[in-house]
């Protein structure tokens, strides 16, 4: 009788591969420090949202004061509006009670401008257009800048070196604001070359799935260039900054005199050790998603999140700027987060319990 030797064990899939990979990644030191940055993020947002609820509450007038000046409304109506939207009482009690609600029901309240709708619907409803806009502009940023910053670095003071500062130089000199208006102009020159505004096209609905794509993309073209400029002028020269500092270590001279090759010299010694600084200022880009969006979206009406708490803030919608102010706090707070790990990953020595 022949024995049919048992089969070898088979080798992990990649899928296996990563899952092990992350649960070693959220164990010991880093599951301790992800802990406890989110109870610091916990009080910060308390605090944060106190400060901001009682800023707000310096301003002259509220949102009923633009209804008074409709003579259609009633003064009836205007006091069960103020009872309703609890303007009638005093700040701090309006505070807690705002405060309660979210930790109870997770309501965040209601938007006086859009018919009293819940302000986590409205949030939920443009977060896509806003997150789409933003991580394009930083991937795009990202892809630009490090590659002609390593560039930079390596042909110092060269013709393309030259160009590549004189462009960033250029790049820094134009704020959002002043580049949302020339783009702007640019396509209102252009049409329908570029489109002027909005998501997309009036006839979107009919397109396929790939030109609904299309479509968007096309939209996307001038507010993902008026949202990258300033980031990627920035970003380069950091990246060529930190660079020329780790080529003039010693290490970075010893590995050339060992004979290996500039490539792994420059992309596998010195990039790697002057990559930290610009993931701590990624962490720091996340957070300012939003805060980035608010001009480019209202020049080009773009549906997305800084254009709605833009007319909130204008209208005084309490509850909807609140809510705005706790999720750009949550991203600062998420992105930090996000930026130690990536650099415990990418430098395994850093040691997160010593960091704050």
């Amino acid at each position: 009788m022949t024995l049919t030797p048992a089969p070898a064990p088979a080798n992990p899939t990649r899928l296996q591969s990563l899952l092990e990979g992350l649960a070693r990644l959220f164990t010991g030191d880093v599951l301790i420090y992800v802990v406890k940055r989110l109870a610091q993020g916990a009080l910060t947002l308390l605090l944060a949202s106190a400060l901001s609820f009682f800023i707000i509450q310096l301003a002259p007038g509220n949102y009923l004061d633009v209804l008074r000046q409709d003579p259609r409304i009633t003064p009836e109506t205007l006091e069960a509006f103020q009872q309703q939207f609890g303007l009638d009482r005093p700040a701090i009690e309006q505070y807690f009670l705002w405060l309660r609600n979210i930790l109870t029901r997770g309501d965040f309240g209601v938007s006086f401008i859009y018919s009293q709708r819940s302000v986590s619907s409205l949030i939920w409803e443009r977060i896509p257009a806003t997150l789409l806009l933003s991580i394009t502009s930083i991937v795009l940023t990202w892809a630009i800048a490090v590659p002609l910053g390593v560039i930079g670095a390596v042909r110092q003071d060269q013709f393309i070196d030259r160009l590549v500062r004189i462009i960033s130089y250029i790049g820094q000199g134009f704020p959002t604001l002043i580049t949302g208006l020339l783009l702007l102009f640019l396509a209102q020159q252009l049409s329908p070359i570029f489109p002027v505004g909005g998501m997309t096209s009036i006839n979107h609905a009919d397109f396929s799935l790939f030109g609904k794509i299309l479509d968007i993309g096309w939209h996307m073209i001038l507010p993902t260039i008026a949202l990258s400029i300033t980031g990627f002028a920035g970003l380069q020269r950091i990246t060529r900054g930190q660079l020329l500092d780790v080529l003039r270590q010693d290490y970075i001279q010893t590995a050339r005199a060992k004979g290996l090759p500039e490539n792994r010299v420059i992309y596998v010694h010195a990039l790697r050790n002057a990559v930290n600084p610009l993931i701590t200022l990624l962490g720091f880009e996340f957070a300012n998603l939003l805060s980035g969006a608010f001009i480019t979206e209202n020049f080009f009406n773009w549906p997305g999140l800084g254009r709605m708490i833009l007319q909130a803030v204008v209208a005084q919608d309490l509850y909807l700027v609140m809510a705005s102010l706790m999720m750009a706090a949550v991203m600062l707070i998420v992105g930090n987060i996000l930026a130690d790990l990536l650099l415990k990953i990418v430098d395994p020595r850093i040691s997160l319990s010593k960091m704050n």
